[in-house]
């Protein structure tokens, strides 16, 4: 069944079920939304049912096109997506030369091009043109977290579709099925900002992000000695800081709205960002803030 597999958002799977079933697919969609919330996965859906040669049932899973889909073999599917930092001018041409060759399987052709906000502005430009001036048979999908990113003249020429984050009950009875993770906190939960990608990715970080919690809610009632070994657990892992000092803030927050000094401790947080975002000496950076926030609530 169409888009069966992609939990959350809906609303958007019944409106690109109705635009196939009316036969109102655009030339131009732009996917926008947080990461890991499904936009890709629900972008390769639309292309199969797009493609699908089945009249009765779309994504049937069984005729020609969906069986070369599902192989990543279709000739009349082309995903694109950054070639190191970004989508390059160079893989732009390449779509606009492609475009123009004839359906082969389908009567329609599809484009998905992921990551669209990393296009270069030279890029963006140069897929403009097609854009402007689409063959009647494509369907170009963009990809992107940053609508900022894109130039107006490409998001007036794209139908928007705003994915929503995903509910934290769905996000928890999936982690709980897939992955067998229980006693997810609702600090927790608030940390994966209704994504799932994000979710997977912090799975396995369940038992650190408990004990940064304990400590900070306990961060009143603590000797400094302790509260010190706090940065023994962020020490090993500087490639993630920005997402433990959110994590941080996300509890913060919360204590906050009983006691003002909990908010003085988010402003430390985001102190520390700035100078570790600035180069500053990562480990001294964690031990002033980890001070300053004791000698902040106590």
């Amino acid at each position: 069944m169409m888009f069966d597999e992609i939990i959350g958002n809906e609303q958007i799977k019944e409106e690109l079920k109705r635009l196939v079933d009316e036969n109102k697919v655009s030339h131009s969609y732009m996917f926008i939304g947080t990461e890991g919330i499904g936009k890709q996965m629900m972008a390769r859906d639309f292309a199969q049912i797009i493609l699908c040669t089945n009249e009765m049932k779309k994504n049937c899973g069984q005729c020609k096109s969906c069986i070369e889909f599902i192989s990543n073999n279709h000739p009349d599917f082309l995903y694109l997506e950054p070639d190191g930092n970004s989508i390059k001018i160079e893989q732009i041409r390449y779509l606009q030369r492609k475009i123009q060759e004839k359906p082969i399987i389908s009567n329609k052709k599809v484009y998905i091009i992921n990551d669209a906000d990393k296009m270069t502005t030279e890029a963006q430009n140069c897929l403009l043109k097609t854009l402007e001036e689409p063959p009647e048979y494509s369907t170009i999908i963009l990809i992107g977290s940053n609508e900022n990113a894109f130039l107006n003249t490409i998001k007036s020429r794209c139908m928007k579709i705003s994915f929503q984050p995903i509910e934290s009950k769905s996000i928890k009875k999936y982690m709980e099925e897939t992955y067998e993770m229980t006693n997810i906190s609702q600090n927790m939960l608030d940390a994966f900002q209704g994504s799932i990608g994000k979710a997977i990715i912090l799975k396995n970080k369940k038992q650190q992000y408990e004990t940064i919690e304990a400590i900070i809610e306990n961060l009143n009632q603590k000797d400094i000695i302790d509260i010190l070994k706090l940065s023994e657990n962020i020490y090993q892992s500087k490639d993630e800081i920005m997402n433990i000092l959110e994590y941080m803030n996300i509890i913060l927050l919360k204590l906050a709205k009983e006691n003002i000094q909990y908010a003085n401790c988010i402003e430390i947080i985001e102190n520390t960002k700035k100078r570790l975002n600035q180069n500053a000496n990562y480990d001294m950076s964690i031990d002033n803030m980890i001070l300053n926030m004791w000698e902040e609530v106590n």
